[in-house]
Order: structure tokens, then C-alpha cells, then sequence
């Protein structure tokens, strides 16, 4: 090496000595930068007086509010910060001004006080500004409503909303857990530029977003569980988009997102509803209406629904407007390339949920196309199980095209038709289901792409598993997942896996029928009711229950360690003068087609009315039950299971020392104690009768 090239050489390393030097101290500076902005913009709040203002548990938006109050007067500051892990108790609202943030840790938890008495319409967190503020952003915490310590206070009245805006503008709410509430997650009337995502809603007492005559709505990445109305509700806006959500029902609540135009006063053009999973929502996955006085067709038009899974939507047997899309009153919506699946009722259907729905123009009209549509069932007020119902058909109409059905129980269409919609073979739909975007020569192949594109998720037979990783781990969970759904259904039912001991095993046998026994119906079978009954009724009349699982999978060889009965207690919402003590017995042998209150099969009645059985020590009619438990008459049902341990019987039934005969359940004193329980025809898997049973053998 020459001199030249020794000094050329050094002096490049010299530039790269510095050039390295000055990347950290940029990396360095940047670093110390933004670790120290935030502290400088933040005020603390804390309970153990290491925060800049500290609550004691208390009236604690009292604290909360000098806290916003401070940002408020100091231009330089913009977020008031609730330090976890705390429980921060109200008695009266939390203001918040214009350019500021309230945030928290993910354990920070705002809770109502018990029996708060608060008046109509007060909020729990609210603006501090009348007539309206502006850059508004709330995040990072939970929210608890504190429902069940201010039950004198109904639900979906406007007591307890969470969060309360008026005429404000620029309003962000993301990662937050909101619970629990007589009333709205967020509602916002008259505002604009709205932003709520990332957000998980469990049983909130209203809508968990409501906009009412607001504009530039965005809703997206949200997981919520409605209770009484609706996840996502716009009354009157415009430029609405709700896409990427996860929205379903438990126990009761409406439609999963409901778009409601009432008059002439508003336009509303622009809304699009695309890439959501709704599933198990109590009425209409989406309902739309258009209502009251006339209106022109540019005000209430052009809706785009695209790309969603509706999954099962419409679980209340008593609601008419349960279905996939029930809609009325708007012109030329668009839906398209999405997918139906067991939908109840009608997947798509024109109705008015009741009189003071009624549009009053004609000539609306619905697009839809390339949709697959497959397994509609029926409902008892809803409809047959239809792919498409018009039953506005004098006023509305629809234009189908290319759209994929299959298996719809009442049938493809009611008071509508299509030339070119096709029946989808099994075959093509699995095809699609396996390969995707990858057949876009096959018709709907677009349908396959449904559902939130950001959020993984599976549905299986208990409902929905939010997934959480990615890659080829999760691709192999959910395979594997796919694999043990495959071998269930190859079983009919009957499941077995091993548990976390080795030797231990898990039976969940399907249930062959279960039958209410009426005493005010001697000579009726009720084989198909979506509930069964024990007890008697304050007007009279006894009810009993007896239900048959299949056993036969289960040999001599197998030991039975533990069988447990499972019954899903709903009605009534209210106390009782007595007590209901649920029994299991052991039945005589029973025709589940046949069995009535006074015969057990067609020609053979019963020794007693009521039903014959053994008892424990095997007594004929005696009184030592299998299995017992004791439902209070001053409790109410609180949306779980009741498990019975019939081990013993199980035993019997499996080492062959009796037949298989099923459990006869009944009230011990059947007097003004009357309880119903979800049945085996029930809708929502998830809360039907079960028989888990732990096991060892080959």
C-alpha cells in the first residue's frame, strides 16, 4: 500500500468515526427528547401522594378535575394522566377542555359510586365548555359503569352514559375498556370529526357509539358486546365509515349497527359499513330505516355494505327484525360481496320494525350482489329462513345479481326473485373457503374475504377466540384448531381430548332430546321449545324436565371420574316466594317423540303423572335425588351456568348396571317456585344444556 492510499484510507475512516459519532448523539438527543416532552405536558394523578394532584377513593373527580382544570390554564401543558393500578371513585362528572388529553394505564379505572342517584342526561365524563370544545382525546384507561350498584336506575333511559359530548369537534377515543353501564359508551350530538377505535365494550346499557346529527365518524378495531342496544348507531349523520369491528350480543341488545334517518331535516349519503364480524347479535346484525316525514331520494341513499361475515345474527326468537341486513327506507343500497351463515330469519330482508318505523315514499331500492348466502334459519317471528324477503314488497324492491346460495331453510327467496343468483354447491364454497383471493375465476370468490382485516379472530362452536399472534404460529393454532373441530363433527357430537393429566379424559356428548313435562298440558309433547321448566307456576300447574345425552361411545372399560350436569338458569328476572331446589332422578324409559306429562310413549302412560323414577338409593318415586342444587328465590339469573354432579348416574348408565334412560329433573317442592333454563333447541350454543364428563380408559 502506497502512501496515497494509507492517507485516503485513513481519512475515510475519519468521516465514518464521525459520521457514527454524530448518529448517536442525534439517536442520543432524540431519545432524552421524547422521554422527557411528555413529563413536561402531563400531569399526574395518583392515590399514593406521589401525583401532582392525589385522590383518595373518594369524590375522586374532584381531584380529576383540578387536575384538567391546570392543563386547561397552562397553554404548555396537554395531558392529564391517571396512574394504575388504581380505582378512582366519582360522585359527579369529569370536565375536559378543549386541546387536552385524558389518559391512563390500562389498570386506571374510573368507576360511578354506588347508588350515584344522578339525574337524567349527566354523563360521566363530559366537556367542561357549554357550547362546545374541540381537540378532545381520551385514552389508555377503563371506564366501569358500576351497573349493578345503581339498579334503582334503568337501562337505555339516558342515566350513566360514559362519555357526553356537544358540539364538540376533533374527538378521539381509542384504547379503552368501557363496561358495565346503564347507558352510551361515547354518544356525540352535533359534533364532527370523530374518531373511536380500539376500543373493547362489554355490556354497556345503550348504544356503545351513538352519533346523532354529526358528521365525519370513523369507528374501527372495536370488540363489543352489546347488552341492550346497539354497538354502532348513527341517528341522523353523515360521512360515517365502521369497518375492521367485532360485534355480537349476550343475553339481550339489538341490532350489532343500526344507521336511522327520521325525516327531511338531514342527508345522509355517505356511509360505508365494510370488513366487520357481527355474530350472535339479538336482532339484526345491521338494521337501516328511513321513517317520518317526506323526504327526498339525495337525502337518504347510496349505502355501501361490503365485505362483512354476519355470523348467526338475529338470536332472539321473538323479534322480528332479527336477520342478517333488515332495511327500509333508503334508496339504492349497495351490498355486496358479503357473507351469510346461519343468519335467522332472512339474510337480507325490507321490513318496518313497527308503525313508527313506516317510510313514507316508494320506489327505495336494495342492490345486492355477489353475496354467498347459506344455512338461513328459521325464526318464529323473523320468517322461514330465507335468503332474501321483501315484505315491503308494494314500496320496495331489489335488484339481485350473481349472488351464491345454499342451504337456506325457508328457501332463496319471499316476494323477490333473481335470474342470475346461482345455488352454491358444498363443493365451491369449500373451495373458496380454502383458497381465497386465489379463485377469482369462481363466482363470490370476493365473499370469502370477509370480516375484520386487522383483528384475527375464529369462530367455533363456543363462539369467538380473539386471536392475538401471527405467522406461521398462529397459522399452525388455528390448523390444529380446524383439525380437532373436524374430528368432533366425524363424531357426531361427541368429543374427547386429552386434558392436562395425561390419563384424564373429556367427553361432552350431544344430547339426544330433551322434553318438557306440563302438568296444564297432560297430552302435549314439547320436544322443540328453546327452554325447558321446573317448578309451579303462582297461577298453578307443574313443569318438569328430562333429557337424554348420548352415552354409547363410552364403554364398561371406561372409569368415569366425574360427570357434571350444566344448565344455563334465565327466567324470571325477578324474585320468588319460594325457593326452586332442582333434583336429578333416574327416569323410566321414555319416547322423546311421544313423552307427555301423562304418558311416557304412545299407549303406555305413566304410574304417576309426572313422570316414573328411582332415586339414588333405587327407590321407586323416592326422594334422595342424584344430584341437587338450591336457586335462592331472592336471586336473579345472572347469565351463567348451574352445574349438577351426577357422577354416580353416569356410572350406572356406563358400567351397564342401568340403561341409558337420561336425567328426570324436577323442583323438590314445586310450589310457587317456577324457573326456566335454555334448552337444547335454544339458539346460542354457548349457553344450552352440557354434560361434561372426565374419564380414564383406553
Amino acid at each position: 500500500m502506497n502512501e496515497t492510499q494509507w492517507i485516503y484510507r485513513q481519512g475515510e475512516k475519519k468521516k465514518k468515526g464521525i459520521l457514527i459519532l454524530l448518529l448517536i448523539t442525534l439517536v442520543a438527543s432524540v431519545t432524552i427528547a421524547l422521554s422527557t416532552a411528555p413529563s413536561e405536558m402531563t400531569v399526574y394523578v395518583n392515590t399514593d401522594g406521589s401525583g401532582d394532584f392525589n385522590c383518595d377513593g373518594t369524590d375522586d373527580q374532584v381531584e380529576i378535575n383540578k387536575a384538567l382544570e391546570y392543563v386547561a390554564e397552562h397553554p404548555e401543558l396537554t395531558t392529564v394522566h391517571l396512574k394504575g393500578p388504581n380505582t378512582y371513585v366519582i360522585s359527579g362528572s369529569i370536565f375536559i377542555g378543549s386541546n387536552s388529553i385524558l389518559e391512563g394505564d390500562s389498570t386506571a379505572v374510573i368507576k360511578l359510586e354506588d347508588k350515584a342517584d344522578w339525574p337524567l342526561d349527566k354523563p360521566l365524563i363530559t366537556q367542561i365548555d357549554s357550547s362546545g370544545n374541540q381537540n378532545i382525546t381520551i385514552r389508555g384507561f377503563e371506564i366501569d359503569g358500576n351497573h349493578d350498584g345503581n339498579k334503582e336506575k334503568g337501562r337505555g333511559k339516558g342515566y350513566y352514559n360514559l362519555i357526553h359530548f356537544l358540539n364538540c369537534k376533533n374527538i378521539q377515543v381509542y384504547d379503552m375498556y368501557m363496561h358495565d353501564s346503564h347507558g352510551d359508551g361515547l354518544k356525540v350530538v352535533k359534533g364532527s370529526n370523530i374518531q373511536f377505535y380500539n376500543n373493547t365494550i362489554y355490556k354497556l346499557g345503550h348504544d356503545a357509539l351513538y352519533i346523532i346529527y354529526s358528521s365525519n365518524v370513523k369507528a374501527w378495531n372495536n370488540k363489543i358486546t352489546c347488552r341492550t342496544n346497539s354497538g354502532l348507531r348513527v341517528y341522523n349523520g353523515n360521512q360515517v365509515k365502521f369497518y375492521n369491528n367485532i360485534i355480537n350480543s349476550e343475553g339481550e341488545g339489538g341490532a350489532g349497527i343500526e344507521i336511522q334517518k327520521a325525516g327531511s331535516s338531514t342527508v345522509m349519503n355517505d356511509i360505508e359499513i365494510y370488513n366487520n364480524l357481527l355474530y350472535e347479535t339479538n336482532t339484526a346484525g345491521i338494521w337501516i330505516t328511513g321513517y317520518g316525514s317526506t323526504y327526498s331520494k339525495d337525502s337518504a341513499k347510496n349505502i355501501y355494505i361490503h365485505n362483512n361475515k354476519f355470523y348467526k345474527t338475529g338470536i332472539n326468537p321473538g323479534a322480528d327484525w332479527a336477520g342478517g341486513i333488515v332495511l327500509n327506507g333508503f334508496y339504492d343500497t349497495l351490498i355486496e360481496n358479503n357473507l351469510f351463515d346461519g343468519c335467522y330469519g332472512a339474510a337480507i330482508a325490507h321490513k318496518e320494525v313497527d308503525e313508527e318505523f313506516t317510510s313514507t315514499g316508494t320506489g327505495y331500492t336494495t342492490i345486492a350482489r355477489n353475496n354467498i348466502i347459506i344455512n338461513t334459519k328459521s325464526s318464529p317471528a323473523a320468517g322461514e329462513g330465507y335468503a332474501f324477503y321483501n315484505k315491503l314488497e308494494n314500496t320496495h324492491s331489489f335488484a339481485l345479481q350473481k349472488n351464491c346460495l345454499s342451504n337456506n331453510a325457508g328457501g332463496d327467496y319471499m316476494y323477490t326473485s333473481s335470474t342470475s343468483d346461482v345455488q352454491a354447491d358444498p363443493a365451491l364454497i369449500e373451495q373458496l373457503e380454502k383458497n381465497g383471493s386465489s379463485v377469482q375465476n369462481l363466482p363470490c370468490a370476493d365473499a370469502m374475504k370477509v370480516g375484520p382485516q386487522e383483528m384475527p379472530y375464529e369462530i367455533d362452536e363456543n363462539g369467538i377466540d380473539m386471536g392475538q399472534e401471527e405467522g406461521l404460529g398462529s397459522d399452525i393454532k388455528r390448523a390444529i384448531s380446524k383439525m380437532v373441530r373436524f374430528v368432533k363433527n366425524i363424531f357426531l357430537g361427541f368429543t374427547s381430548g386429552e386434558s392436562e393429566d395425561e390419563n384424564i379424559k373429556i367427553a361432552l356428548p350431544s344430547v339426544v332430546s330433551d322434553n318438557r313435562l306440563k302438568e296444564e298440558s297432560p297430552n302435549t309433547t314439547f320436544r322443540e321449545t328453546e327452554y325447558m321448566d321446573v317448578g309451579e307456576r303462582a297461577e298453578g300447574g307443574k313443569y318438569r324436565d328430562i333429557i337424554l345425552f348420548e352415552l354409547n361411545q363410552l364403554g364398561q372399560t371406561d372409569s368415569i371420574e366425574k360427570a357434571t350436569l350444566s344448565l344455563f338458569w334465565y327466567y324470571p328476572d325477578e324474585s320468588r316466594p319460594e325457593d326452586t331446589i332442582l333434583e336429578v332422578y333416574r327416569p323410566e324409559k321414555w319416547c322423546e317423540e311421544h313423552v307427555t306429562w301423562e304418558a311416557r310413549e304412545t299407549g303406555t302412560f305413566w304410574q304417576n303423572p309426572g313422570g316414573d323414577w328411582y332415586d339414588k338409593k333405587g327407590v321407586s318415586q323416592g326422594s334422595t335425588p342424584y344430584a341437587t342444587i338450591t336457586i335462592k328465590g331472592s336471586t336473579l339469573p345472572d347469565d351463567r351456568y348451574y352445574e349438577l354432579d351426577v357422577t354416580e348416574l353416569v356410572q350406572e348408565y356406563t358400567s351397564g348396571k342401568y340403561e341409558n334412560t337420561g336425567f328426570l329433573i324436577k323442583a323438590r317442592l314445586e310450589d310457587n317456585n317456577y324457573i326456566a333454563l335454555y334448552s337444547s333447541e335454544w339458539q346460542n350454543k354457548a349457553q344450552r344444556p352440557k354434560l361434561t364428563i372426565e374419564y380414564t380408559g383406553e
